[in-house]
């Protein structure tokens, strides 16, 4: 009978642990799915002149850069943004960081902040790449980091707004 009752008790707690791990797993989940199609990269705007506000603003607010390459055509553009301003993720981000959308158009734009930046384009977007407050180039995506946004779980881009915010990176 003891044995009896000491396998249901650790069934139990196997059931249990399930569930929590189940639970847990919410924090695990994709980025939701934008309920809008904001103007994000606005046709006439000079990105180079958004930069250096940006940079000014960085430089008086201790906080860092963050260009997103990218164009309205881009679904994977807009799920982030949705990210950025979720409640997860806007106040890491807000706290530590400025944010530029670089219009890329139909690839016929910006190329010259996405090479001075080292965004590779050619791999997708959107493409990020950060920069310390004196405009210097701290990181850049390479390899297709937030490309398939929709895929990509709140934990991923809070891992990489972590990494990178002031005092670290």
């Amino acid at each position: 009978m003891r044995n009896l009752v000491l396998r249901a008790v650790g069934l139990g707690l196997i059931v249990g642990g399930l569930g929590a791990g189940i639970a847990g797993g919410q924090a695990a989940r994709t980025l939701p799915a934008p309920t809008e199609r904001k103007n994000l990269y606005p046709e006439n705007v000079n990105a180079k002149a958004e930069i250096a506000d940006a940079l000014d603003t960085a430089k008086k607010t201790h906080r860092r850069v963050l260009l997103i390459f990218g164009g309205n055509w881009c679904y994977d553009c807009h799920v982030l943004d949705a990210a950025f301003h979720s409640a997860d993720i806007a106040p890491t981000l807000n706290k530590n960081y400025v944010l530029v959308h670089v219009n890329i158009g139909e690839y016929d734009k910006n190329l010259d902040l996405a090479n001075k930046y080292e965004i590779p384009l050619k791999k997708g977007v959107p493409a990020a790449a950060v920069l310390k407050s004196d405009g210097t180039l701290l990181v850049s995506q390479k390899n297709q980091e937030f490309e398939k946004a929709r895929s990509m779980t709140t934990d991923a881009v809070l891992a990489f707004l972590e990494k990178w915010k002031p005092g670290k990176g």
